[in-house]
């Protein structure tokens, strides 16, 4: 979550006329993420996530939009939109689509144990079942059409060994039948900053919020599974830990029981998902978008990823 376009506060305070949440009381820019540009809003009844849509068409959106109200609906931690006096979720700030939801509580843990990872593949399962029932459809928007164009777009920038493995990886990657796996709607960005938690009655900590479905779409199943994996299972040198691998995918195959389809097919869908985030960061480093508070995240990360996931995978359950 990221600014690009700035948001005067009488601007905002205007449009929020629209709604039936209160009148402004603060406003501030969120400097986390790369996609779009998203402000925490106060107001005097609540507390709110402003989003204005930078790089999707308005047709897109409400895919998105629909999907977090769907799983907000059947019980999951998701932030619901909030609909203006018209009944629509979607408005015009700034020139740009935009749209509020709720703001949930909790913070990101971005040291997680296996007990953190086995509650994120509970929630990830839910997440998935519950996404079988949502009618509308959209695919990936980084999918392999994506991958290949934006592999040919950072190409040149590459040096030769990487450009040996892009290249490899995009063939490769061609190459693999996803007909026969399960697939549905997807959050396909379920990093750690994307979860919050919150400390229980009981002392733990339990998921009070799942966060920004801006990448969502139709895929497979698996490879939701697989990104989330990347990131929430990966030691500093990018290896998957053992302990927090197997709590996930446990805990994940308890709710929604693994295929056989899926456990061949589990190899190629970490290289799938460390090729995405190999390329969407190279594509933000190396043909950055102005903004005023931008994160850029160094892709160096997701290619080592890749290049160990090539090498060393271990099983999904059976």
């Amino acid at each position: 979550m990221s600014v690009f376009t700035p948001v005067p506060e009488p601007a905002l305070a205007e449009w929020l006329q629209d709604y039936a949440i209160g009148r402004l009381v603060a406003l501030k820019g969120i400097s986390a993420g790369v996609q779009n540009s998203n402000f925490f809003v106060t107001t005097t009844l609540g507390r709110y996530v402003l989003t204005l849509f930078e790089g999707m068409t308005r047709a897109e959106l409400p895919y998105y939009l629909h999907l977090m109200a769907h799983l907000s609906r059947h019980g999951l931690p998701v932030p619901g939109p909030i609909a203006n006096r018209h009944n629509e979720y979607l408005g015009t700030l700034q020139e740009r689509p935009a749209a509020l939801v709720m703001r949930l509580s909790g913070a990101s843990e971005m040291n997680p144990g296996p007990g953190h990872c086995a509650k994120v593949g509970a929630m990830l399962a839910g997440l998935h079942l519950a996404g079988l029932s949502y009618g509308r459809r959209q695919d990936n928007p980084r999918g392999p059409a994506w991958r290949s164009e934006t592999a040919r777009a950072v190409h040149d920038f590459l040096p030769a060994d990487e450009r040996r493995l892009l290249d490899a990886e995009i063939a490769f990657q061609a190459t693999v039948d996803l007909a026969r796996l399960p697939a549905g709607a997807i959050h396909a960005d379920l990093f750690r900053d994307n979860v919050l938690w919150e400390t229980g009655d009981d002392g733990e900590a339990h998921i009070g919020g799942v966060i920004d479905f801006y990448f969502a779409g139709f895929d497979t199943l698996l490879f939701d599974v697989a990104v989330t994996v990347n990131d929430w299972c990966s030691t500093p040198d990018g290896r998957l830990d053992p302990a927090r691998s197997a709590a996930l995918l446990a805990a994940y195959h308890a709710e929604r029981p693994f295929t056989a389809d899926e456990a061949d097919a589990w190899p190629a869908m970490l290289r799938a998902a460390a090729l995405r985030f190999w390329l969407s960061r190279a594509a933000d480093f190396h043909l950055p978008r102005s903004g005023e508070l931008v994160l850029v995240k160094n892709p160096d990360e997701y290619r080592d990823i890749l290049r160990l996931r090539i090498t060393n995978v271990p099983p999904l359950p059976r």
